[in-house]
């Protein structure tokens, strides 16, 4: 009995397995006959999605397992996007999702912020500035000349100009009615300097309204006019001078000056001067004085850089130091009651620089000297008394007042010894250059006098960002 029962097992084993070998053959030669490539393509996505279910349309299982690799794709691994699909598939799952970049932060890179010039001043306190100079470079940056005396073009910046300022290193230019023919002439001229420059240079210009104003008196200027300082002075309205200040300061801004040589703080008390007049606020200190502090603050809300002059004081003369030399023979009492007032006033303002006189003072000083050479007027009493810590700088060595009897060399080196720091517009500007080097290659000036007023000039070009 228990033989015919294994005999029958045995035979529904055997029968068992013999249709399920033909049905599988059967299914594979039907699928290799209508769609082969289909079938390959289908097994390798379907191992790499890890298929769980042969019940899934193969539509489905395509669309899903594409998306679902793109996505793992551009989460784990951006730097493979653009791998061929096939190394994808054919990963293992598990190296996917263990990918240190799914959590590490972004990738930085130096190409996002292109690393600033090393010569970009911007980056540098002045102190580093000042002393990564050369000796040439700092006694440079103590003349301002007319752009002419480079050795090139008046009206355009040439290979002249270029030289010019690659052998002198000058702090600045200061421009006239020769050097100014239209608005693009002008911006364009003043681009090309500054762009010659390693350290960016003063652009400066006498524009005080009135009778001096090289650009509102220049043909093709379309700017507000002043009839003249009097005439903003008699109107006893302080904010009418600081309107001065505030339109003549926004229209060389946009030109490219950065310095006006103004205003005048003369107080015209002589009816026979010839060389101030209408320029200054009147004849009354006091007024002079409110007018000036006005004026200074009209120029500083438009960031221009302005000078008051003519110190110490140049309204009660009867000549002019473009031709000889003038004396003044008050006291400094009688100066402190008149004249210092609209200095003082314009100081306590915060007017960045006071250009010198080259006028004499014989009942002030001992030294017999103008005041731009005068140690005891510049040091002792516009910087000691009066307490003024801005820049100082000499009116025109052109003038004959010292040309005369001191010229070009002598006079640059006394001024910087007397505590000036930018010698304006010399005649002869290698003479008066070289001059200065050499006295502090010899110890005439020290190295701490001249850094003093490196210094001062370098803080003041900070101050307005022209460097």
């Amino acid at each position: 009995m228990k033989k015919k029962r294994f005999a029958v097992a045995a035979a529904i084993m055997a029968f068992v397995m013999l249709c399920g070998c033909s049905n599988t053959e059967t299914s594979y030669v039907t699928t290799s006959e209508t769609t082969t490539t289909q079938t390959q393509t289908d097994i390798t996505e379907k191992t790499t999605a890890e298929t769980t279910t042969l019940t899934t349309t193969q539509t489905t299982t395509e669309t899903t397992t594409t998306q679902s690799e793109a996505t793992t794709a551009a989460a784990t691994a951006p730097e493979t996007t653009s791998a061929a699909p096939s190394v994808q598939t054919t990963a293992p799952p598990v190296a996917t999702t263990t990918k240190p970049q799914t959590t590490a932060p972004p990738k930085t890179t130096t190409t996002t912020t292109a690393p600033k010039p090393q010569n970009d001043l911007s980056q540098k306190t002045v102190e580093e500035i000042l002393q990564g100079m050369t000796l040439e470079e700092k006694v440079g940056q103590l003349f301002v000349v007319r752009p002419e005396k480079l050795g090139g073009s008046a009206t355009q910046c040439d290979s002249g100009d270029k030289n010019g300022i690659s052998k002198y290193h000058v702090g600045g230019v200061c421009m006239f009615a020769q050097n100014i023919q239209s608005p693009s002439q002008i911006k364009g001229f003043i681009n090309g300097l500054q762009s010659a420059s390693e350290i960016p240079l003063f652009i400066a210009v006498d524009e005080e309204g009135g009778r001096v104003a090289r650009i509102a008196n220049s043909a093709g200027f379309a700017v507000q006019k002043f009839a003249s300082m009097l005439s903003v002075g008699n109107t006893g309205d302080t904010s009418q001078a600081y309107n001065v200040g505030e339109t003549i300061g926004a229209y060389l801004k946009t030109y490219g000056f950065n310095v006006d040589l103004a205003p005048v703080a003369d107080v015209n008390t002589n009816p026979q001067n010839v060389v101030i007049g209408d320029r200054a606020f009147g004849s009354d200190p006091s007024r002079v004085s409110q007018m000036v502090a006005s004026a200074v603050k009209g120029f500083h809300s438009k960031g221009m850089i302005c000078c008051l002059k003519h110190f110490p004081g140049h309204g009660d003369t009867t000549e002019d130091t473009h031709k000889q030399s003038v004396t003044v023979y008050k006291t400094w009492e009688q100066l402190k009651g008149c004249e210092m007032l609209p200095f003082a006033g314009g100081i306590n303002a915060g007017a960045d620089m006071v250009m010198t006189a080259h006028i004499n003072v014989p009942n002030i000083t001992s030294d017999g000297l103008p005041a731009s050479l005068s140690y005891e007027l510049i040091t002792g009493k516009l910087r000691g008394e009066m307490g003024f810590s801005g820049v100082v700088v000499t009116d025109s060595l052109e003038m004959e007042a010292l040309r005369q009897q001191y010229g070009d060399a002598k006079s640059a080196v006394m001024a910087i010894k007397a505590g000036v720091d930018i010698v304006l517009m010399p005649n002869d500007l290698g003479t008066a250059y070289n001059a200065v080097l050499n006295a502090v290659k010899s110890g005439e000036i020290t190295q701490e006098r001249l850094d003093e007023s490196v210094r001062r000039i370098l803080n003041l070009k900070r101050k307005y960002g022209i460097i």
